[in-house]
């Protein structure tokens, strides 16, 4: 990470990588923040340490300042003083880097943000930094969203994860939206790519779609990378406030199922821009993108061969994928074999010359020995006028075990009683067993990492 910074600012240290409302900071100064970063870990034997910080501007030095010494970093998520509390102890962190006020006390040892950027750098500090071999791991820990229960440790090596970077192409042109946290790995991806093509990264937080599309139209961004349902919420918030179209050059979707209206949706609100989708996943990175307009994957993948570096296959109706660049293990468990395959939990099937995803294994509904997935419930109510976003999720039955529950969210002006009787209606040539029993209408989605929370909250 540290040399991506460090490329850039060799030839230009002037150029802007990070920009928000309110901060700029260029390429140069992100490479010498690094390297102070870099001098005080080593000086303080720092090997280990968690991150609780937000703002991209502070998290990149200590990202790449981590990188260059072999320290594993690990950025948590924006939460509450109990909520990471619980992931100090679940991942064994002594060491915890914030400027909240709310987190002292919480780690055994709780550092500002300004304790690490304080000394100079190396050589003119007095400090050496370690050497670190070439084919060494620099070790980082990424987070899983906790989407389907409490997050796993996902352990992976910079130089795997920077090693995909070799195919990209400078752009310092570009300016990409961050709306992914820096604690997911969607989020990495984003980074990585910005700083190999020299790019600028724009940065608002919080990281919702209100602020996305403020700094799209206030920030000159021309590339924007989120899930689904950011950017159902985004298009809802652009046709509801009236303002300008962003001048967008690539709109990118990942991190979960991606409906095929959506895509439609997204062409035709943003005419200038390309429309692709990404399969990717903390565990085992990127696999491509299909860049065809077209919802799912083309079965190609499941032809790359032995050698690839990413490979693919279908086991009774799950994704199972094979990544020799993916993740080294979870933390506190073996390292896994590289040439092994592993399930991704994600439902699947082949439609002619397409394998179009039904939903996670882990949000199947089961209605008195039904299995139910809400994705295929949740396209068919998103097709209902008036509706903005639907969440379909299991609710405990005491004759079932579950029901189907429907929450959803309405654009203004809509007719509460006129919109529950059009979604029975979408609804009524469903088995019984897939049918809403309970339709919600509310203000928001309960999401975790822009993703939507099919579960009870």
């Amino acid at each position: 990470m540290d040399e991506l910074l460090r490329r850039v600012a060799a030839v230009d240290p002037d150029r802007v990588a990070v920009v928000t409302h309110d901060v700029t900071r260029t390429y140069g100064q992100l490479a010498d923040d690094a390297l102070r970063v870099a001098a005080a870990l080593t000086a303080r034997k720092i090997r280990r340490f968690a991150i609780a910080e937000v703002e991209a501007a502070a998290v990149l030095p200590l990202l790449a300042g981590a990188s260059l010494v072999g320290a594993e970093a690990c950025q948590y998520p924006p939460d509450g003083p109990d909520e990471l509390r619980a992931l100090v102890e679940r991942f064994d962190h002594d060491v915890l880097v914030t400027d909240r006020d709310d987190l002292q006390g919480i780690a055994l040892e709780v550092l500002a943000v300004g304790d690490l950027l304080a000394g100079a750098g190396s050589e003119d500090g007095g400090v050496e930094l370690p050497e670190v071999a070439d084919d060494a791991v620099r070790p980082h820990l990424v987070l899983t969203t906790g989407t389907t229960g409490a997050p796993r440790g996902v352990r992976h090596d910079w130089n795997r994860l920077v090693r995909g970077t070799a195919r990209v192409r400078p752009a310092p042109e570009e300016r990409w939206l961050l709306a992914f946290g820096l604690h997911q790995f969607a989020g990495l991806q984003v980074l990585l790519h910005v700083a190999a093509s020299g790019a600028a990264l724009v940065a608002p937080a919080p990281r919702r779609p209100i602020e996305g599309l403020d700094a799209m139209r206030a920030l000159g961004v021309t590339h924007a990378s989120a899930t689904p349902t950011y950017w159902r919420f985004l298009i809802a918030q652009m046709r509801s406030d009236g303002g300008p179209v962003p001048a967008l050059r690539q709109v990118t979707l990942g991190g979960e199922a991606i409906p095929g209206p959506l895509l439609g949706e997204l062409r035709t609100a943003f005419p200038d821009a390309s429309v692709s989708q990404v399969y990717a996943a903390s565990e085992f990175g990127s696999t491509g993108s299909m860049r065809d307009g077209r919802p799912g994957l083309s079965v190609d993948v499941l032809e790359r061969g032995d050698e690839a570096d990413v490979d693919m296959r279908i086991v009774d109706g799950e994704l199972w994928i094979r990544s020799r660049s993916g993740m080294l293990g979870y933390h506190g468990e073996p390292e896994i074999d590289a040439d092994g395959w592993r399930a991704t939990g994600d439902r699947v099937e082949i439609e002619g010359d397409r394998i179009l995803f039904r939903g996670r294994t882990s949000e199947i509904i089961n209605v008195g020995g039904v299995k139910v997935h809400p994705l295929p419930i949740e396209e068919r109510v998103a097709a209902v006028p008036g509706v903005v976003m639907a969440r379909v999720f299991g609710r405990p039955n005491a004759m079932t075990g579950a029901i189907v529950a429907l929450e959803v969210v309405t654009a203004p002006g809509t007719d509460p009683d006129t919109l529950k009787a059009a979604v029975k209606a979408a609804c009524a040539d469903l088995a019984p067993a897939s049918r809403p029993r309970s339709i919600k209408i509310v203000d928001d989605i309960a999401t975790t990492g822009s993703k939507i929370l099919r579960r009870e909250p």
